[in-house]
């Protein structure tokens, strides 16, 4: 256990919840394969003709259709109950980004936070004050994603398509910590 006392300067029942939807989450992993998946059936459409064959438009836009569908629904039914999500508190700030273990971090414990990347790409990074303020849950899961920049590590959450959205997520970290946003 640490040495430093997670206190509490408010009322017990002051938490938000932002986290991932389901359907939000199934349309963005849909549209990315799609657009990746088209690039690839255009190359390999592109090379059978020249190579000269004669390849079957009809059959290219059927697996153009059905391989995005089915990728983006086996993707979701993997991560069905491991889809990212983050709580704030009086007790502090408590995460995990998609399919991995959450982590708490009392606002003591708060180095900066800091939101990265655009869209539903957007992440926020937390930098811990030290080591010992964070606490990993035990369970299933990999390990908390982490960003290393010379001796200084932070916790990396993908939080572009949690609702409410980052905008809302940034105001209430700086309501909750102003000097450190």
């Amino acid at each position: 256990m640490t040495s430093h006392v997670d206190q509490v300067l408010g009322p017990s029942d002051d938490t938000v919840s932002f986290m991932q939807p389901r359907a939000l989450f199934y349309v963005t992993v849909l549209w990315v394969v799609a657009a990746v998946w088209a690039m690839i059936l255009a190359l390999c459409l592109i090379v059978s003709v020249i190579i000269g064959a004669r390849p079957s438009l009809v059959i290219y836009a059927e697996v153009a259709m059905i391989a995005p569908v089915i990728t983006a629904a086996v993707v979701l039914l993997v991560l069905y109950r491991r889809l990212g999500w983050l709580h704030t508190s009086v007790y502090g700030i408590d995460f995990a980004a998609t399919g991995r273990r959450a982590v708490h971090l009392p606002w003591s414990g708060i180095g900066s936070v800091a939101l990265h990347g655009w869209g539903p790409f957007t992440v926020l990074v937390v930098t811990p004050a030290g080591a010992d303020y964070a606490r990993v849950a035990d369970g299933p899961g990999f390990d908390p994603r982490t960003r290393h920049r010379g001796e200084e590590m932070a916790y990396v959450v993908d939080v572009g398509l949690m609702s409410p959205g980052p905008e809302v997520l940034l105001a209430e970290l700086h309501r909750r910590i102003p000097s450190k946003v």
